[in-house]
């Protein structure tokens, strides 16, 4: 099973840092990254660094984990629906009888294919593969109460490996970094060392901006290389062109002659 999510510490989330994973938990996850570093920027101008460091913490979802945050963000009966048939669920493994419990299999199956066709409604023939890790998703959230507890900042689809429903409920690692308690002031040298963890922390981010900014020149350089190409076979064809206009028009200047000369000619043996 994999699963992150955000509940469990939205009570000391900052309105920035609850703004962010609202927005970008929803957001398409080509956008995920601009969008990030724009709220990052957005704290930081706020003068709250914390936040600016917890929102650039937060990590991109897959597509299948976007899927089922977009569905659970916008219609909150999800997770109740969820609820309410994992309860039922462990209700009857607690005391086992044949016919409720195959009952509510059925019901089981019946709630993760609406809800699969729900979250996926939206897409345009979407592969067999997303619609397998949604409706993955779907089923983990009603056998792990882990997994239910973090839809809406999923990172990843979530697999339920086990047999039965996992009545214990495992732990999630958190898709957004939890907020550090309030701690006395430092001495001068856990000062010096908080100093250069941060500036470490500005290192680590400003390589993942250049690292970005050189994706981003690699293909911007594909295609000035692959315009050039363009250009200089136009440029090629144009001048073999000009050639053959060139030709014709010679050709076209001896016809001419030829016709003058001819209808010269003509003209004489009439007369």
């Amino acid at each position: 099973m994999i699963a992150t999510g955000e509940r469990g510490i939205i009570g000391g989330m900052t309105d920035l840092l609850a703004d962010a994973v609202a927005e970008l938990y929803q957001l398409d996850p080509d956008q995920f990254m601009a969008r990030r570093r724009d709220l990052a920027d957005r704290a930081r101008a706020a003068g709250d660094p914390a936040a600016a460091r917890q929102i650039t913490g937060l990590r991109k979802p897959t597509r299948s984990a976007w899927v089922v945050n977009r569905l659970v963000r916008a219609d909150p009966d999800v997770t109740a629906r969820l609820a309410a048939l994992a309860d039922e669920l462990r209700d009857a493994e607690r005391s086992p009888q044949g016919a409720r419990i195959r009952e509510l299999s059925a019901a089981r199956a019946r709630l993760v294919d609406e809800l699969t066709r729900q979250a996926l409604s939206e897409l345009p023939a979407p592969p067999a593969a997303l619609r397998e890790e949604v409706s993955a998703t779907f089923d983990a959230a009603l056998a792990d109460p882990g997994v239910a507890a973090n839809l809406g900042t999923l990172v990843r689809a979530a697999h339920w490996a086990g047999f039965g429903l996992n009545t214990g409920g495992s732990p999630a690692v958190p898709a957004v970094p939890a907020p550090r308690p309030k701690t006395p002031k430092p001495a001068p040298a856990e000062a010096a060392a908080e100093r250069e963890r941060r500036h470490r922390e500005k290192i680590i981010e400003a390589e993942r901006d250049a690292a970005e900014a050189g994706r981003a020149l690699d293909a911007a350089t594909a295609a000035e290389q692959q315009l050039t190409d363009t250009v200089r076979r136009l440029e090629t064809e144009l001048a073999q062109a000009r050639k053959q206009l060139a030709e014709a028009r010679r050709q076209a200047y001896r016809a001419e002659s030829r016709q003058r000369r001819a209808s010269a000619t003509l003209s004489r043996m009439r007369e």
